[in-house]
């Protein structure tokens, strides 16, 4: 697997991937989540103008798109029922969407792997995200991972999200 920022060029292909995310999202039951056509266009350029949106490619084919955020996450400020594993920075994930034909075969691991080695050059060992507690597969995958569950965070619109944070506390 190849990652590498995403250029305005990607656009497209980026936006196919989140269309394929929000298509598998509904077929496993979350109906909440990245409704009403989120991730827009305008946030996904602004991703892609400031730095943060990745792709993950086999080859040149896009597998994956996600954000890598090294910035501080204002709706992690406060935690319900439970708290972080610690306080040290941390870089965060946003908005991972997989490739239709790329699902279970070891792609988001792939993406947090990558995270991981991003957050290293930066003396980072931390990494959040947080997920919808209707997008079960999700959860599986970051508990899989070796993310810890931490607690509940509520984003901008107010909705509910589980939060949870991975520690590097062996070299991976």
């Amino acid at each position: 697997m190849n990652f590498r920022k995403a250029k305005i060029s990607d656009f497209d292909s980026c936006m196919k991937l989140y269309e394929n995310g929000r298509e598998y999202m509904r077929l496993n039951g979350n109906v909440s989540q990245w409704v009403n056509g989120y991730p827009s266009d305008e946030l996904v350029a602004q991703d892609i103008k400031e730095g943060g949106l990745y792709l993950c490619e086999d080859g040149e084919m896009p597998k994956a798109v996600f954000y890598l955020g090294f910035e501080h996450e204002p709706t992690y400020n406060l935690i319900y029922n439970g708290k972080w594993t610690n306080n040290r920075p941390y870089v965060v994930i946003h908005r991972i969407a997989v490739d239709n034909d790329s699902h279970r075969k070891g792609i988001c691991s792939n993406c947090f792997d990558f995270a991981l080695k991003e957050a290293k050059k930066r003396d980072i060992l931390n990494i959040r995200i947080d997920t919808h507690k209707d997008n079960v597969p999700m959860q599986g995958t970051v508990l899989k991972y070796g993310f810890s569950y931490c607690g509940i965070i509520y984003i901008e619109d107010g909705s509910e999200r589980l939060a949870y944070q991975f520690e590097n506390l062996c070299s991976r």
